[in-house]
């Protein structure tokens, strides 16, 4: 008999609603960014994950999609199992992860001077990896 398949991301997800950071008036996140990491920006603000940065979460869902007039807001996990894109360094199953290009997520560094008071950025525990694709986290 083999193991039941298990799709952990529906265990406990959180979400939360965030404003959409813009550069020249426009947003930073659109339909294509659904499903990549996001990191804070300003009060209740998110935007795509960079090189380096700490992620907040994971691209749920935007509340107009591009072709809609209007403001929108986006909805981010922040907490729970995700698939997350990945980009080098590639993470390992028990890594943490740090932003990425793009919306993207990679190994976390060791602690440097960059670092915030208080700790090192990296953020959740790499539960799974898909070859250079994507890697499943789990953020407390």
């Amino acid at each position: 008999m083999s193991a039941r398949a298990q799709n952990l991301e529906t265990l406990s997800p959180l979400f939360a609603t965030f404003n959409i950071h813009q550069t020249a008036g426009a947003d930073d996140l659109g339909d294509a960014d659904v499903g990549k990491a996001v990191k804070l920006t300003g009060n209740f603000e998110v935007g795509p994950a960079t090189d380096g940065a700490a992620i907040i979460g994971k691209l749920i869902a935007l509340t107009l999609t591009d072709s809609d007039d209007g403001k929108r807001a986006a909805t981010v996990q922040i907490g729970g199992v995700m698939t997350l894109p990945i980009t080098t360094t590639y993470p390992a199953v028990g890594d943490r992860v740090i932003g990425g290009a793009s919306g993207t997520v990679k190994k976390a560094t060791a602690l440097a001077a960059y670092d915030p008071a208080g700790g090192n950025i990296a953020r959740g525990t790499v539960l799974a990896v898909s070859g250079t694709s994507s890697c499943t986290i789990y953020l407390p």
